[in-house]
């Protein structure tokens, strides 16, 4: 309608390579996302006009620029067109919200299940420490703060880290921590400051935990290690690897989208006597 091109991934031309819509289900705030090649989007303002006239329940429209020929969706580079930055969602009594890099499970009815399931995992008292890596907006810390010492959480996405925070504060959570970096690199800071984790939660991407990572959570030892995982393969290889020194007690496959072929897996692996 408006002539704004399509990007050509073999051409490299082109400037909308993705749109990218997400909806708050338990709040219905949806927001928008025009990844484009270039910082130039034309037709601008009469698409944001068009859109916030007909789609009212749309809270958030943002640009983020991909220059990269690559695969990946999102580049470094995100800011606002209209409305918020973020939109909000609520996961198992908490407030969320969601910026558009920011990762967050699709289906929130499946995802408080999958949290039952880690929490089934898991023997707190209160009094232990536990790391969420890979903790994105800081969803699975939050859920379990009211249960341990301290929670501590890391992501690459600074995005990310500053939802965690905000979130934090929103729900009246003071026993967090969150650090923007990799978590083969914060892990072994924090140990090497003093804080060594009674408990370690992992929910990474499918790629599965980084080999760096894997060598940390051995070094580390702490007694319980709760793998949450979305991919069997990457699953697979990296419980071979903590086999060295962890004992798998068992595994809750999460059905979180019916029909299809996707599945969360829950896996808790106890350490092994020495």
């Amino acid at each position: 309608k408006y002539g704004v091109p399509i990007y050509d991934e073999k051409a490299g031309s082109g400037i909308v390579r993705t749109i990218v819509v997400r909806t708050g289900v338990k709040t219905g705030e949806t927001q928008l996302v025009f990844i484009t090649n270039s910082k130039k989007l034309p037709k601008k303002r009469e698409m944001l006009a068009e859109i916030e006239a007909a789609l009212p329940e749309v809270t958030s429209i943002m640009q983020n620029v991909n220059q990269a020929k690559s695969s990946l969706i999102f580049g470094d580079e995100t800011f606002l067109l209209a409305g918020k930055e973020s939109i909000e969602e609520k996961l198992m009594e908490l407030e969320f919200d969601l910026s558009a890099r920011a990762f967050f499970q699709l289906n929130p009815f499946q995802t408080e299940r999958l949290y039952q399931e880690v929490e089934k995992a898991l023997v707190l008292t209160g009094s232990e420490t536990l790391v969420d890596a890979y903790c994105g907006v800081g969803t699975i810390g939050q859920a379990f703060a009211g249960k341990v010492k301290e929670v501590r959480g890391m992501d690459i996405i600074p995005e990310s880290i500053e939802d965690a925070k905000r979130n934090a504060e929103k729900n009246g959570i003071e026993n967090v921590y969150y650090e923007v970096g990799k978590a083969e690199d914060v892990l072994p800071k924090w140990v090497k400051e003093g804080f060594r984790p009674d408990a370690v939660i992992v929910d990474p991407p499918r790629s599965g935990c980084d080999q760096g990572l894997i060598k940390s959570l051995l070094d580390v030892e702490a007694k319980q290690l709760v793998y949450v995982s979305c991919n069997p393969s990457t699953l697979a290889r990296d419980l071979a690897l903590l086999a060295k020194k962890y004992r798998i007690r068992y595994m809750q496959p999460v059905d979180m989208f019916p029909q299809t072929a996707h599945v969360e897996t829950v896996v808790l692996l106890q350490l092994k006597d020495k």
